[in-house]
């Protein structure tokens, strides 16, 4: 599709990932079960959409690319692993026969669930869910951008059995897999610019003015050392993009972090057939009222 892009599309995308299982007990029922933590339930949840080729410690994959804190995964890992979960192998973790069967149990119960949402009439669902699931597969096969991390994990996450056409489940693969996508346009788009994943973090933090204070900053920024962020804003005020005494950016800074997302959204909505673009408005507009209705 040619720009005007329907930028008011990519913010509700999240905001749909985080509330459409809020109200699943599956995840409460096994965590019990097995003695889990969330965040390991989780861990090993996604490590189930690398499939066959497993994940390794690479920026994006079992690292985070905006962190700065080595092997901040290896708690969950371990834990995983002590569940007999999940197994590495010469540097590579994949799920084990126990993992493998806890994840498609996920997947069933994740498509019960669905089954019982009815966020919009049944022909909007079916509009919207067929919608954004061309986008998916329009971008999804797009030259650009050339490296993919996260784009793969998108047909992982749909498992064997296709989702019904316009039932909830396709829309929430379809939304899953954009998210991916996206994720991939973001950091070719940062790359593309010459700065690192946590540099593009902080600057995106104080372009969006999320941090009154260093300590503010800090809490926002889990995954870098406290120092690395400190670090980087000295850096950023150093080279004119952050006000000298103020979390905020300069009108430097907030060109340079515009023209990542301006990147983004090229990268993003380009490959989306121009029908789908063209229903931009009607798509914002359903997926808020979908949000609204996940409560």
């Amino acid at each position: 599709m040619k720009p005007p892009y329907p930028v008011e599309i990519p913010p509700l995308l999240p905001l749909f990932l985080n509330k459409r299982r809020s109200k699943m007990t599956f995840p409460l029922q096994k965590t019990e079960e097995l003695g889990l933590d969330r965040p390991t339930f989780i861990w090993t949840i996604n490590l189930s959409y690398r499939g066959d080729r497993g994940a390794t410690a690479e920026p994006g994959d079992l690292t985070s690319a905006y962190g700065t804190i080595p092997g901040r995964w290896l708690p969950m890992a371990a834990a995983a692993r002590g569940a007999g979960l999940a197994e590495e192998r010469s540097g590579r973790w994949y799920l084990t026969d126990k993992g493998r069967g806890l994840a498609a149990a996920m997947h069933e119960a994740a498509r019960a669930h669905y089954a019982t949402l009815t966020p919009l009439p049944k022909d909007e669902l079916a509009e919207l869910a067929r919608l954004l699931d061309r986008a998916f597969f329009a971008a999804a096969k797009a030259s650009e951008p050339a490296t993919r991390v996260h784009t793969p994990f998108a047909f992982g996450y749909r498992g064997e059995d296709a989702a019904p056409a316009g039932s909830f489940a396709q829309l929430d693969a379809a939304i899953y897999g954009l998210w991916q996508v996206r994720d991939d346009c973001h950091m070719a788009a940062w790359r593309a610019s010459g700065r690192s994943g946590p540099e593009v973090e902080v600057l995106t933090r104080l372009w969006r003015d999320e941090a009154a204070d260093d300590a503010a900053l800090a809490d926002l920024l889990t995954h870098q050392r406290p120092e690395d962020v400190s670090a980087t804003v000295a850096r950023l005020r150093k080279e004119g993009l952050v006000e000298p005494t103020a979390l905020k950016t300069t009108a430097a800074g907030a060109s340079a972090r515009q023209k990542i997302e301006d990147e983004t959204d090229r990268l993003f909505f380009t490959p989306w057939p121009e029908d789908v673009g063209a229903k931009g408005s009607w798509i914002a507009e359903k997926l808020i009222q979908v949000n609204t209705a996940l409560g």
